[in-house]
C-alpha cells in the first residue's frame, strides 16, 4: 500500500519525481493554482480586513478530485509545490480544500522544498519536511488583494474615459510608463552634429588609425569640432604640420584583469537569452521550466538545472566543489582561482537557501546530451552551462596600450589605443552581451610594437561626421534591466508583465523593440497625470519591498493593506466624476480648422489617434496625424529592392492598419507585403521538418505562424505552437482558447488525432 502523497505542480515533474521515490509514494499534480478569486467585484471585501472570496478553477477541478481520491488511501501528505511564495500559495490553498472536505484527519502535512530535481535534493526535501510558512502565504494573498483591487477599479475608470477593454495593472502600469517616457525621449530629440579626425598610419607593414584628441595645446571634447568648415581648417594644419610622418610621442602600457560575471538569476538569464539566443522573456522561461522539471536524456529522466526562479546568485559548496574540480580537469588547474567566487546577491529579499541557476550536474557537457533536447532546451541549457562553468575560473589577464603620436610639434596629438589578451581565463567559455553596443571596442585591435621617437608613416587624414542619436528604445533585455533597477515587479513576473503589455495592444514590437501604440500613449497620459503616485517608479519599488517584509514576517499584511486602499479608492472616486472623457482622449493643437476655424485637437479614434475639429459634430473635419508632414515629403524607399510584380521601386506606405511595403506603381501594381520582420518561435515545421515555425502578421493585423521556406512549405496556423510534440502523434501541440473552460489548451492540430489537454502558464 502506498504510504505518502506528493503534491507538485506539473505532471512533467510529478512523472520524475515518482522515480526517484518508489513505489511507497504516490505523486500527483495540481496542474497550477487551484483556487483563485471569484472574477467578479466584491472578491476582497476591504470592510471586513481584506477578506478574499475564493473559487475552485474549473479546468483544475478534475486535478483537486484525483488529489482528494489519493488522500484517501495515503498515511501522509507531502506538499512539494515550487519554493517560492507562488507555490507556498498553492500548497495552502490545496490544504483549505482538503481540510473543508475533513480529509486530513490525524494524517501528517509536511511542506517539502527543493531547489533541483535530482534524486539526492528530492531524497534529502522528503526526509527533512517543515511546516507552510503562513508569511510567503500572506504576502502572495497580499500581493494578489493589491492587483485585484487596482484592476478592478482603475480599468472600469479606463472604460469610461478612454474605451471599453481596457486594463490597468499595479506594475504594468509603471512598466507601459518607462516605454512611453523613452518613446517621448525620442521624439523631443534633436540631433547634433560633432566631427572627429582620424588618422591613418603604418608602421612596419601594420595599418593601424588612431583619433586626434589634442589640436593646438586644446584636449579635444566630442563637440570640439561642429561642423565641416572647421573640421577641413584642422585636417589642412595637420597635414601641413605632420608633413607625411607622425611621431611616437609617448607609449603607456598597463596590464589589467576582467572578472567573470555571476551566475544567472531569473531576471539576468531573461537578459541573456534575449540577447544572445532572440528569446522573448516568456520563452526563456517556458524553456527552463522544461529544464528544471525533468529530460529524458537516455533511459533516465532528470532535472537538468536548478529552480528558474531566484534572485540570488549564490552556488551550494558541493556545486562549487564540483564546478571547480571539472575545471581543473578539461582546462587545467591553473584556470582554477584558489578560491571559489563568491558573489554577492543584490536584491534585498533574494532567499540565500536559494540558488542561482545552474545545472544540476556540470559534468553533463551540453553536447553529450544534444540528442536527447529540442533546439531551444539545448541553446538554453548551453547558455547556462557555460555561464556556470566561467563564474568559477580565473580572471582573464589583458595587456592595453596606448600610444600618442604627434603630428609636428606635440601640441597636435592623435592617440591609438589596443590590446591583447595574456591570459583568457573564463572568456575562454563564456562573455557576457551588453544592451545596445554600438561598436566593438576599439581596445580590443592589436598595434604594432612602437617605441618613443620613432617616425611612422601617415597615409591619411580623415575628417569624419557624426550626429548624436537618440536613447535607443526598449528591447526586452533592457526593459527587464529597467525594471529590476527600479525594483519594479519581481523577476518572475517580468515575462507576464511583458505578455500583458503586448495583449492589450498597449505596445507593439518594431525590430525586437517596444513602441508605445496610440491607444497606450493615451492610458499612460490619463494614468501619469491623475493616478501619479500609482504609476511613480519609487512608490511602486516600495510597495514590492514592502510585500517583501511580509514574506520575510517583519511586516503585517493587512494594515498594508489598509494603508494603500484609503487614499486610493478616493482618487478612483474622485476621478470618475472631476474627469471627462473629452479631457483624457483629446489633446489641443495650436492650429485652426480649415473648415470652420475652431481649434483643432489630437483625437483618439477606433483606429488610433488623428486629427479632428473640436466642433464636431457640427464641423466633421479630420485628417490623418502627421499628414501635414507627410504630405510635403517623399515617400520612403525601399533601398536594395524593387517589385517582383512589376521590378518597380518599393515604398514604405501609411495605411489603415499600420505601415506596409507596396508598390510605388500603384494602382496599376497592387503588390503589398508586411513591414515587420517575423518572429522565429523556434518550432520545426511538422510539414516540411526543413524550416522553422515563424509568427507573422496579415494584412488586417492578425498574427498566425508559418513555415520559415514559404513557399516552398505552405503550412500556416492561427494557433500558437508549441515546441512540444504531441504524446499521441508527434505533431507539435498548439494553444487555443478553451471551449470548455476558463483558459487555454494544448491541442494537435491533426484532426485525425484530436489530443486536447490543459494549458498551464509558467507565470501562472
Amino acid at each position: 500500500m502506498t504510504t505518502h502523497l506528493v503534491i507538485v505542480e506539473s505532471p512533467a515533474k510529478a512523472k520524475t519525481i515518482k522515480k526517484y521515490l518508489g513505489k511507497d509514494y504516490e505523486v500527483l499534480a495540481s496542474y497550477g493554482h487551484v483556487r483563485d478569486l471569484l472574477p467578479k467585484e466584491g472578491a476582497v471585501d476591504p470592510g471586513s480586513d481584506f477578506s478574499m472570496k475564493y473559487q475552485l478553477i474549473d479546468r483544475n477541478s478534475k486535478h483537486v478530485d484525483a488529489i482528494t481520491k489519493a488522500l484517501k488511501k495515503v498515511d501522509s501528505l507531502l506538499l512539494a509545490t515550487d519554493p517560492d511564495r507562488e507555490g507556498e500559495a498553492i500548497s495552502w490553498h490545496l490544504l483549505e480544500i482538503l481540510r473543508a472536505k475533513k480529509l486530513l484527519k490525524d494524517k501528517p502535512v509536511g511542506r517539502v522544498v527543493f531547489h533541483e530535481i535530482t534524486k539526492r535534493a528530492i531524497r534529502e526535501a522528503v526526509e527533512h519536511p517543515r511546516e507552510l510558512s503562513m508569511d510567503l502565504v500572506n504576502a502572495q494573498q497580499a500581493r494578489r488583494a493589491l492587483d485585484y483591487l487596482v484592476g478592478f477599479n482603475l480599468s472600469p475608470l479606463l472604460w469610461k474615459k478612454i474605451r471599453r477593454g481596457l486594463s490597468a495593472g499595479r506594475v504594468q502600469s509603471p512598466a507601459l510608463r518607462l516605454i512611453v517616457e523613452r518613446e517621448e525621449e525620442i521624439e523631443r530629440f534633436v540631433a547634433r552634429e560633432y566631427w572627429s579626425i582620424e588618422a591613418d598610419t603604418s608602421c612596419k607593414g601594420q595599418n593601424f588609425n588612431a583619433r586626434l584628441v589634442q589640436f593646438a595645446g586644446e584636449k579635444l571634447d566630442k563637440f570640439s569640432i561642429e561642423n565641416s568648415e572647421r573640421a577641413d581648417q584642422v585636417e589642412a594644419s595637420l597635414l601641413q604640420a605632420a608633413e607625411g610622418k607622425l611621431t611616437v610621442h609617448k607609449v603607456s602600457k598597463k596590464q589589467s584583469r576582467r572578472n567573470p560575471a555571476p551566475p544567472f538569476t531569473t531576471s539576468t538569464l531573461q537578459q541573456e537569452a534575449s540577447r544572445k539566443l532572440g528569446f522573448t522573456a516568456q520563452r526563456t522561461m517556458r524553456t527552463a521550466q522544461q529544464l528544471y522539471e525533468g529530460i529524458d536524456i537516455g533511459g533516465e529522466t532528470v532535472g537538468l538545472i536548478s529552480y528558474m526562479r531566484t534572485d540570488s546568485v549564490n552556488l551550494a559548496q558541493d556545486a562549487m566543489a564540483e564546478i571547480r574540480e571539472f575545471i581543473g580537469q578539461r582546462f587545467g588547474k591553473d584556470n582554477v582561482p584558489p578560491e571559489p567566487r563568491m558573489f554577492k546577491t543584490k536584491s534585498k529579499n533574494a532567499q540565500e537557501a536559494h540558488e542561482a541557476i545552474r545545472p544540476t550536474d556540470i559534468r553533463r557537457v551540453p553536447e553529450s546530451i544534444q540528442g536527447h533536447l529540442s533546439k531551444d532546451q539545448y541553446r538554453l541549457y548551453e547558455l547556462i552551462w557555460k555561464r556556470t562553468l566561467a563564474c568559477q575560473m580565473v580572471h582573464a589577464t589583458l595587456d592595453t596600450v596606448a600610444v600618442d603620436l604627434a603630428a609636428g610639434d606635440v601640441s597636435h596629438l592623435f592617440r591609438a589605443n589596443g590590446s591583447t589578451i595574456v591570459n583568457p581565463g573564463f572568456m575562454a567559455v563564456y562573455q557576457e552581451s551588453v544592451d545596445d553596443a554600438k561598436d566593438k571596442d576599439e581596445d580590443s585591435k592589436l598595434l604594432p610594437k612602437m617605441i618613443e621617437g620613432e617616425r611612422i608613416d601617415l597615409i591619411a587624414i580623415r575628417p569624419e561626421q557624426h550626429f548624436t542619436e537618440p536613447p535607443p528604445r526598449f528591447s526586452e533585455a533592457s526593459l527587464v534591466k529597467t525594471l529590476e533597477e527600479f525594483g519594479i515587479g519581481r523577476p518572475s513576473t517580468y515575462a507576464s508583465i511583458i505578455s500583458t503589455l503586448q495583449q492589450r495592444e498597449y505596445v507593439e514590437m518594431d525590430k525586437r523593440r517596444f513602441i508605445p501604440t496610440d491607444v497606450g500613449r493615451v492610458v499612460n497620459k490619463f494614468l501619469t497625470e491623475h493616478f501619479t503616485q500609482y504609476v511613480d517608479y519609487d512608490f511602486t519599488a516600495k510597495l514590492e519591498d514592502e510585500l517583501d517584509a511580509v514574506s520575510r514576517g517583519e511586516e503585517e499584511w493587512v494594515p498594508l493593506m489598509h494603508k494603500f486602499w484609503g487614499p486610493f479608492k478616493r482618487l478612483v472616486d474622485d476621478k470618475e466624476t472631476s474627469v471627462s472623457r473629452k479631457d483624457v482622449t483629446q489633446e489641443a493643437m495650436d492650429e485652426a480648422c480649415p473648415k470652420c476655424g475652431k481649434p483643432l485637437a489630437i483625437r483618439l479614434g477606433r483606429r488610433g489617434r488623428f486629427v479632428g475639429c473640436t466642433d464636431y459634430p457640427e464641423c466633421d473635419y479630420t485628417r490623418n496625424l502627421g499628414d501635414e508632414q507627410e504630405s510635403k515629403s517623399e515617400p520612403e524607399v525601399v533601398e536594395g529592392r524593387s517589385c517582383p510584380k512589376c521590378n518597380s521601386p518599393l515604398w514604405i506606405r501609411e495605411g489603415r492598419y499600420g505601415k506596409f511595403i507596396g508598390c510605388s506603381a500603384f494602382p496599376e501594381c497592387k503588390h503589398i507585403e508586411s513591414l515587420e520582420q517575423p518572429e522565429d518561435t523556434g518550432v520545426e515545421c511538422p510539414q516540411c521538418h526543413k524550416g522553422t515555425m515563424l509568427r507573422r502578421k496579415s494584412r488586417r493585423g492578425k498574427i498566425f505562424f508559418s513555415c520559415s521556406t514559404y513557399p516552398s512549405c505552405d503550412y500556416a496556423v492561427w494557433n500558437e505552437p508549441l515546441n512540444e510534440p504531441c504524446p499521441d502523434c508527434g505533431w507539435p501541440m498548439l494553444t487555443v482558447k478553451s471551449t470548455k473552460r476558463k483558459g487555454k489548451e494544448k491541442v494537435c492540430p491533426q484532426k485525425e488525432c484530436g489530443h486536447a489537454e490543459p494549458y498551464e502558464d509558467e507565470e501562472e
